[in-house]
């Protein structure tokens, strides 16, 4: 299983992304953050509005140097058959990984053996394929992108400014400690 500060795995999996279905390595988003989002399944109540809040924060992911992947143990033909039926997941321009076998999922850590399906589980994973964060929950429980984009800022601001780090609710432009010292920025 993946641990946070360590180098994850490379994986290759079909995803269907931009009306197409094609092949994706992890690898191949070296050099830029990645944030998986793992969610149980396409056409349930709470992935919908998860991925649709990701969807509509997909720009300042980018803008964040990232690139945001949703992974489900349903196949490609399900993501496009959701993708074509759901305003909400058509608003998804980012890939949505398949893993029906439920092999990315239990790298991570998010498999249910009993029901084939995955946790909700987030993980940020740095340009060098370093695990920094991840969180997981139960699956009646929605998440925000709001505090993953966050999270990954603080995550970004850390790996830039060698020596700082963010203290609880840390947001871009307020103050940052430097272990040992002090407060850093202004109050």
């Amino acid at each position: 299983m993946v641990k946070v500060g360590v180098k994850v795995d490379d994986f290759e999996a079909d995803v269907f992304h931009d009306e197409q279905i094609k092949k994706i390595k992890l690898s191949s988003f070296r050099g830029k953050w990645v944030v998986l989002v793992f969610y149980p399944a396409d056409f349930t109540f709470i992935c919908p509005t998860e991925l649709e809040d990701v969807a509509n924060h997909y720009d300042v992911f980018k803008k964040e140097g990232a690139e945001v992947l949703s992974i489900s143990t349903d196949t490609v033909f399900v993501h496009k058959a959701w993708h074509d039926q759901s305003p909400a997941i058509k608003k998804i321009q980012f890939p949505m990984v398949a893993d029906p076998t439920g092999t990315i999922c239990k790298e991570y850590g998010t498999y249910i053996d009993d029901q084939g399906l995955s946790l909700r589980g987030s993980f940020i994973i740095d340009p060098d394929g370093v695990l920094r964060a991840f969180e997981l929950q139960d699956n009646s429980i929605g998440r925000s992108a709001e505090e993953l984009l966050r999270k990954l800022q603080a995550a970004r601001f850390v790996r830039e400014h060698n020596g700082e780090v963010c203290p609880a609710n840390w947001k871009p432009g307020k103050p940052t400690l430097k272990p040992g010292l002090h407060l850093v920025g202004k109050i």
